[in-house]
């Protein structure tokens, strides 16, 4: 839900009755709240909650963040449990439990009373944060992608329009965000009985104190916000050894790129209001026909360097006269990459949004938004200050209001300004060293986008419904396919992991599932090294293990019962006390399990069209995929070391299999 009202940029008259921070210290201000739990206190909160949904102000952003339980950390016996249940075969059990009764518990000790000490926030937040911005690795590689779908009405992608329509929406999110009127995002379980305006009364005369658990009465789970701090007005600065996340609130400009050129103008007043759309209108027909030509020295490929070079060639840069220009960049409320090209192919636009043009591309952003000439458009988003949940809410968002409710359509007048005065081209000065390290990060990131190929296969023979019906996990078979396919392409069963947020704690980020099992691992051999000596029963009930184990996998790392970020976290601890690692981390098996080889993300929603990352090695894959009812749809990207073009065939010959014994006939 937007707050800013459609026939006027600026705020409701129920934002001026009470603002968000005034209503959440009315709600549970610290010293009150046992008495907000007495019978007076429930009534007066109750009051003033159902005066506030009567006045029309939405679920507060923060109404449930009170609430939200803390990531538990595992029991060290489980996590060694679990780590040694993904170990193929279990060559480390001694060392394992060498580590669970000593150095190992001397660390999980130290943990868990740090733990006790820092309850405002997760015991991986830290070190997560830290991890991210340590890596020296380029943001090509790094960063993650959503494509999204185009407006049904074709006139409306016109590459003009749709912009506007974007930026508009982006300052309206923003603006309902700030004001803290952003309804809280919620896991439903029961969709039927909490998706719903009933579940909304119900849950705004619950304190926020106790939010969670009313909701959760009712199968839904209020989800961490935290992260949306960092959605606007942030870039990651790049510094020798460990990056900065800098975020300027102050900034009310857009960033905006084309052929290489950098412009930026204010989409928000000083209220924070959004500008007349009529004037957005203006200032961005205004940079789309301007003759400017592409720059010799394209300042943006500097931001696909290694994180390292681009530091030290950054503070050369500063040196140089461009500390004023630089903050503008790193201020600016997002990046809008306006591309020339005409893409339609899916595969195409894919590519194009992960690592395409890095001339017209600031990679540092917490996220750009780019769109082609046709109107085709994705999110390239950096990952150290949130996960794809977040940005998935933005992106379902945007694209409902501008689809919906559009602000500008086809043929509409832009305003009588004069866009010359407000549009602000950025110059910068460079020197010979400058030009040329320009010249050598171009030549760097064509190669990294030349060697980074993706390739996009839809499956039409079933989705979400056919699993359904024969009681299956979808998430499970997808899975099982994978490791069906690099078993049939290469003979090999390899690490693999899939993402799991666990934004149903506070200050949740991701943990890993590990869906490599004994029981994937002797069905896939069945499948594809065995045909013929398993009757369809048999491999039936092979699939069905698999898709429960899977479940099992899911609920521990959702609930923040996994083990890759507990054992991360001690590892942490041990290096930054000094000590020597402990020989669990130097053992050769889990320097193997951690070379993931398959690396595999999903998101669901019904405007997303691909969604994933690059490989995090060399030798394998970044997989994403998703389902539709009757469809699903892979993306795979590798470099050059594997094949992503055969293991899609090889999943697909995989599905295909799997969809046939499923439905009682046997394997082709």
């Amino acid at each position: 839900m937007l707050l800013c009202c459609r026939c006027c940029p600026g705020p409701p008259a129920c934002t001026l009755l009470l603002s968000a921070k005034q209503l959440g210290r009315e709600l549970v201000p610290t010293n009150l709240r046992p008495w907000f739990l007495t019978g007076k206190g429930w009534f007066a909160l109750s009051r003033l909650v159902q005066k506030s949904w009567w006045l029309g102000v939405p679920l507060l952003t923060i109404f449930s963040s009170f609430s939200l339980l803390r990531l538990p950390i595992p029991r060290l016996e489980d996590t060694i449990r679990r780590y040694l249940a993904a170990q193929r075969p279990l060559q480390t059990e001694k060392i394992s439990h060498s580590f669970l009764n000593g150095v190992g518990r001397d660390l999980h000790e130290e943990l868990v009373a740090k733990d006790k000490y820092e309850k405002h926030t997760s015991y991986i937040a830290g070190p997560f944060l830290e991890k991210y911005l340590c890596s020296r690795d380029s943001l090509v590689t790094a960063n993650a992608f959503i494509i999204f779908t185009s407006d049904r009405k074709k006139e409306y992608n016109n590459q003009l329009v749709r912009a506007t329509n974007i930026v508009c929406s982006a300052a309206r999110f923003l603006k309902t965000l700030r004001t803290g009127l952003l309804e809280p995002e919620v896991f439903h379980l029961s969709p039927r009985k909490s998706d719903s305006n009933c579940f909304k009364k119900f849950i705004r005369w619950v304190p926020s104190s106790l939010s969670w658990y009313g909701a959760s009465m009712m199968n839904a789970y209020p989800l961490d916000m935290s992260q949306y701090a960092r959605l606007f007005n942030t870039t990651r600065i790049p510094r020798l050894r460990q990056d900065e996340l800098f975020t300027d609130e102050n900034g009310r400009h857009v960033l905006v790129m084309r052929k290489g050129n950098m412009y930026v103008f204010d989409i928000v007043d000083r209220d924070g209001n959004l500008v007349k759309p009529a004037e957005i209108h203006a200032n961005l027909k205004y940079i789309l026909d301007d003759s400017t030509t592409e720059p010799t020295f394209p300042l943006g490929f500097l931001t696909t360097e290694n994180r390292d070079v681009w530091a030290n060639l950054r503070n050369k840069l500063i040196a140089a006269g461009n500390a004023e220009e630089l903050h503008i960049v790193d201020s600016a409320l997002f990046c809008l990459c306006l591309d020339d090209e005409t893409l339609t192919d899916i595969t195409h636009i894919t590519q194009n949004v992960l690592s395409g043009g890095g001339c017209n591309r600031w990679y540092d952003k917490s996220f750009s938004i780019i769109l082609t000439k046709n109107g085709e458009s994705g999110v390239n988003f950096e990952h150290s200050w949130g996960d794809g949940v977040s940005v998935l809410r933005f992106v379902n968002e945007i694209h409902k209001d501008t689809t919906e409710q559009p602000l500008v359509h086809p043929g509409s007048a832009t305003a009588a300004v004069d866009p010359d005065s407000v549009v602000r081209r950025l110059q910068f000065k460079l020197d010979t060293e400058m030009e040329d390290a320009i010249t050598k990060a171009r030549k760097n990131s064509g190669v990294l986008a030349s060697n980074l190929s993706v390739h996009v296969t839809d499956f039409k023979r079933g989705g979400r419904k056919f699993f359904k019906e024969k009681k299956v996990s979808p998430d499970a078979i997808m899975q099982l396919a994978f490791q069906m396919g690099f078993l049939r392409q290469y003979g090999q069963t390899v690490a693999t992991t899939e993402s799991c947020s666990t934004a149903a704690f506070r200050h949740g980020r991701l943990e890993d599932i590990w869906p490599v099992t004994l029981p994937t691992k002797t069905c896939s051999h069945a499948f594809v090294c065995q045909p013929g000596q398993h009757s369809v029963e048999h491999l039936n009930a092979m699939l069905s293990e698999c898709s429960k184990y899977h479940k099992q996998l899911i609920n521990e790392a959702a609930t923040g019962q996994g083990f890759g970020c507990h054992l991360y976290v001690l590892r942490h601890l041990a290096m930054s006390k000094g000590q020597t690692l402990p020989c669990l981390y130097t053992d050769p098996s889990y320097a193997k399990v951690n070379h993931i080889i398959l690396s595999s993300t999903t998101l669901s929603s019904g405007v997303l069209r691909t969604g994933g990352a690059a490989p995090v090695v060399s030798d394998g894959f970044g997989l994403g995929y998703g389902f539709r009812d009757s469809e699903s749809r892979t993306i795979v990207t590798s470099y050059p070391t594997l094949n992503s073009h055969e293991f899609q065939q090889c999943v697909h010959k995989s599905l295909t299999d799997i969809f046939n014994v499923l439905e009682g006939k046997p394997i082709s």
